[in-house]
């Protein structure tokens, strides 16, 4: 393992993983999560989400083979949860009933598979051939520090847009959402289909 300091690569893994973290495009997620009473904690599932991204980092591979699952089909199962939470946000019904402790709500979907998915485990095996360990870990953990911020800042947005705006976004961002599942799901099924 590769652990010397390389701005470039931080700057470019942290790009990478941005895109695919978006932390932003969780809002309407996190807003629609907190109308339907579950508690977040943006401590938690920032924690959580550094936690499953560090044991997928160092792990994955061996963790995927030891439950005999590929990644491609762990991302496909991931991108029907996707889908079903932005049915969910689009159709204003409730599929995910939080049956669990109250502070599982906000690890299950944000932490998994939103913030630390099969899409954020895909690119860190990916992108492991072309950056050094430290420029990933940095680059994770800079990706965190915004998710934490968004999570924090979830009252203060919802004041400043509005319920109405809040609304359309949260609408517009469902389909976005369905259209991301769509994507993940064909692509990795393709590949699973042509084995």
């Amino acid at each position: 393992m590769d652990f010397h300091f390389d701005l470039f690569q931080i700057l470019s893994a942290f790009i990478v993983l941005f895109a695919v973290v978006d932390p932003l495009g969780s809002i309407p997620i996190i807003l629609n999560l907190e109308q339907k009473g579950i508690k977040i904690s943006p401590m938690k599932v920032t924690l959580w989400s550094l936690g499953l991204m560090l044991i997928f980092f160092f792990l994955g591979d061996w963790v995927l083979q030891f439950f005999g699952v590929d990644i491609r089909s762990f991302a496909v199962a991931g991108s029907i949860i996707l889908f079903l939470m932005a049915l969910e946000m689009l159709l204003d019904i409730e599929i995910f009933k939080n049956n669990g402790p109250s502070e599982a709500g906000s690890i299950v979907p944000l932490a998994f598979p939103l913030y630390a998915g099969p899409a954020v485990f895909t690119t860190l095996l990916t992108i492991r051939a072309e950056y050094n360990t430290l420029s990933i870990l940095v680059a994770m953990i800079m990706n965190l520090c915004i998710v934490y911020l968004v999570l924090h800042s979830t009252e203060l947005i919802r004041r400043t847009l509005g319920e109405t705006s809040i609304y359309i976004i949260r609408k517009f961002f469902s389909i976005i959402l369905m259209a991301i599942a769509v994507k993940v799901f064909s692509e990795n099924l393709d590949a699973l289909l042509a084995h």
